[in-house]
């Protein structure tokens, strides 16, 4: 057990969003090691089938089992809506999505009979996934939902603040801007490098839920409960970084997602036939 403790977790997302995740994780578990992998080469997923995700975060599991990790996160709003299941049935390590935890902190933020909005690609909003997960936890839970597309290249070209950003948010989140949401979840990793925009747009009542945040924190019970939190001080922490398309664009865009500089990522092969 002691070595699995040792053993780094393992992230992976479709490209650089799910680094918002990884952040998230090295600010809440400083003491572990991490391996993330981004499938540049395939990004994005939101638009392809359930299937065809599906496949390729098996693969993406596979490669990272062999690079050693004690639990797998989904830093992929679609991966965790289309593949979970499929790959805590694969996979003997514990397995955390991005949905669930989101979820949880949205309802645990607000009081009963109060709306949930959430935010999202069309892939992830279309696939229901954060309503299930909504209902489930508080039944007939009024859930509104807006895809909001433009946000992804927006937070890639680092179009944080000004204008565009300001008059892209006001047109896809009027909505909740009157208060009709008690808590809106930002169910899109790229989504928290535009929340001073977001929050701008929706207003001091409004209560921003970072599923990344959210996810941090589930990684780090799941790992209390198992026995499987590093030991601190035994070693020093590594950071890990594998893409499937060159890495200089990942290298780039990444740092800004990750709030520091990447360092060493390397290019893999994983055939997704």
């Amino acid at each position: 057990m002691h070595s699995d403790r040792q053993q780094a977790i393992g992230v992976f997302d479709s490209g650089v969003g799910g680094l918002t995740v990884l952040k998230a994780l090295m600010e809440r578990l400083p003491g572990e090691s991490t391996v993330y992998l981004g499938d540049t080469a395939r990004v994005p997923y939101g638009t392809k089938s359930a299937e065809v995700v599906t496949r390729y975060s098996l693969k993406n599991a596979d490669f990272l089992r062999t690079r050693g990790i004690k639990l797998l996160v989904v830093a992929c709003n679609t991966a965790s809506a289309a593949a979970l299941p499929a790959l805590r049935a694969h996979l003997d390590v514990p397995v955390v999505g991005v949905i669930e935890p989101g979820a949880e902190a949205a309802i645990a933020r607000v009081p009963a009979g109060t709306a949930v909005g959430v935010i999202g690609t069309p892939g992830t909003i279309r696939s229901g996934a954060y309503q299930r997960a909504l209902e489930a936890l508080r039944p007939g839970v009024p859930v509104e939902v807006q895809p909001c597309p433009l946000f992804v290249p927006l937070a890639e070209e680092g179009w944080l603040s000004g204008e565009v950003p300001a008059l892209v948010a006001s047109e896809y989140l009027a909505r909740f801007s009157g208060g009709s949401v008690g808590a809106l979840v930002l169910g899109c990793t790229h989504y928290p490098l535009l929340k001073d925009v977001i929050r701008q747009t929706v207003g001091p009542r409004v209560v921003l839920v970072d599923s990344a945040e959210a996810t941090a924190q589930a990684t780090a019970a799941l790992l209390a409960e198992r026995g499987l939190l590093a030991t601190p001080g035994d070693v020093p922490p590594t950071h890990r970084y594998y893409v499937t398309d060159v890495p200089d664009r990942f290298t780039e865009v990444g740092a800004r997602f990750l709030g520091r500089p990447i360092v060493g990522a390397e290019q893999v092969d994983i055939t997704y036939v």
